[in-house]
């Protein structure tokens, strides 16, 4: 029997000292959280998990502090200042490990919050938008409640859940949040340009979501016969699958099929997953696992950073010691590309911040952490052009990323890497 509950009277399972799981990204169930957060002053210490969600994040507030306490497993805009104050940790891990954390124990799940679609005919639910690693979470908690959104769409793959795995249902007919880019500036479409000179027709992508990746996507238009097998995919896809861009067909595995582990965009993009058998959102493990990446075509893994030193190591987690967002699947994708026969990864960045200041530089600023290393980068592309560092000395990388610097930063990056021994 499916077991309806106002939001309150089911968030009060959990107890001071649990650990809660919240669904990812544009399906965090925002009902769930606000009734979660209601009870703080009856809680004590209750650890919330959870990669990137869009919309509030309550719980990491000030006043909150005692009641609740967030491990980031990726630092979103919404709980980056929490990080940085010391009211949240970030856990840095692969994405392509986080359901491991869950199912091996290391991070035991007690009460999972997800959002789901209606159940159909035969009892199952989809966790609609975001597959990646909430379905580990569902699999494993003590307890899950879900927020049923007849809005949430109902996506083929590995998301499906039957109503009986919920201790409650809570009905909650909400518009999902919608993430829009802002049209790329001249310097991205010039980056967008040139990585798309390094996309071979046949080839399997891999992208994120902003600016750059829109301007790459746009620059595809006269590609032919392009896969996607994407951690991540927003609305850029839709319109290259509706010239007929992306077809799928040279993929070795899911072929004709998008596969991802979760979506971010507009309501056009969440109407064009719903009951779509062209698209498959599955399990993160499986979708950024190198051994699967590597057995697909041309994989041109295109990834973006905070910085880049003259040797190639990449600083895409924090700027210094300020966290700024994740790990996340940078690495799986970039060391699976290099593996794929005729595989490219790639790092596209503009050449300097919104202050002018070099993204390429010297070295990191003090207490950055590498995401990706000297040994695994290959492509850097910015504005000004693409350096390919592969089996390069580390003088020629020095030379090769000066080069595609902005032009005012290139002779001190040039007296710099003198001062280096470069």
């Amino acid at each position: 029997m499916i077991r309806f509950a106002s939001p309150s009277d089911a968030l009060q399972i959990v107890q001071s000292r649990d650990r809660v799981f919240i669904h990812s990204v544009a399906a965090a169930p925002q009902l769930l959280i606000q009734a979660l957060v209601d009870r703080a002053e009856e809680l004590r210490g209750v650890e919330i998990v959870h990669l990137h969600t869009e919309g509030e994040a309550p719980y990491v507030r000030a006043e909150y502090r005692e009641s609740f306490h967030h491990d980031a497993l990726f630092v979103g805009s919404n709980v980056r200042s929490a990080v940085n104050e010391g009211r949240a940790d970030y856990i840095p891990v692969f994405l392509s490990e986080v359901p491991a954390l869950f199912r091996k124990g290391v991070l035991p799940i007690d009460v999972a919050l997800v959002q789901v679609s209606p159940p159909d005919r035969h009892g199952f639910c989809s966790l609609g938008t975001s597959v990646d690693a909430s379905l580990a979470a569902v699999q494993t908690a003590r307890t899950v409640i879900a927020q049923v959104n007849p809005q949430m769409p109902r996506t083929h793959g590995d998301g499906h859940i039957h109503y009986s795995k919920f201790a409650f249902l809570v009905e909650g007919d909400v518009p999902l949040p919608e993430h829009s880019s802002k049209p790329p500036s001249e310097t991205e479409l010039a980056i967008g340009r040139h990585v798309a000179s390094l996309v071979e027709d046949g080839a399997t992508l891999q992208m994120g979501i902003g600016a750059i990746p829109n301007a790459v996507l746009a620059s595809l238009r006269d590609h032919r016969r392009l896969g996607i097998h994407t951690e991540m995919f927003s609305d850029g896809v839709v319109e290259l699958v509706e010239r007929g861009v992306i077809t799928g067909e040279e993929k070795t595995i899911g072929r004709f099929k998008i596969v991802s582990g979760f979506v971010n965009g507009t309501r056009r993009l969440f109407d064009f997953i719903d009951d779509n058998p062209s698209v498959a959102l599955r399990d993160i493990a499986y979708v950024n696992d190198t051994a699967v990446i590597r057995r697909l075509p041309k994989v041109t893994a295109i990834n973006s950073c905070l910085e880049v030193d003259l040797t190639g190591q990449i600083a895409a987690d924090s700027i210094g010691t300020r966290h700024y967002s994740g790990i996340g699947g940078q690495m799986d994708f970039m060391r699976g590309a290099s593996l794929s026969e005729g595989g490219k990864p790639i790092i596209a960045l503009p050449s300097t911040t919104n202050k002018g200041e070099s993204r390429i530089v010297s070295m990191l600023k003090p207490g950055a952490g590498v995401v990706t290393t000297r040994g695994h980068v290959q492509y850097v592309v910015t504005e000004y052009g693409i350096a390919n560092l592969y089996g390069k000395n580390l003088r020629e990388r020095a030379r090769a990323l000066t080069a595609i610097a902005h032009p005012t930063h290139r002779e001190e990056l040039e007296r710099l890497a003198a001062e280096r021994g470069l």
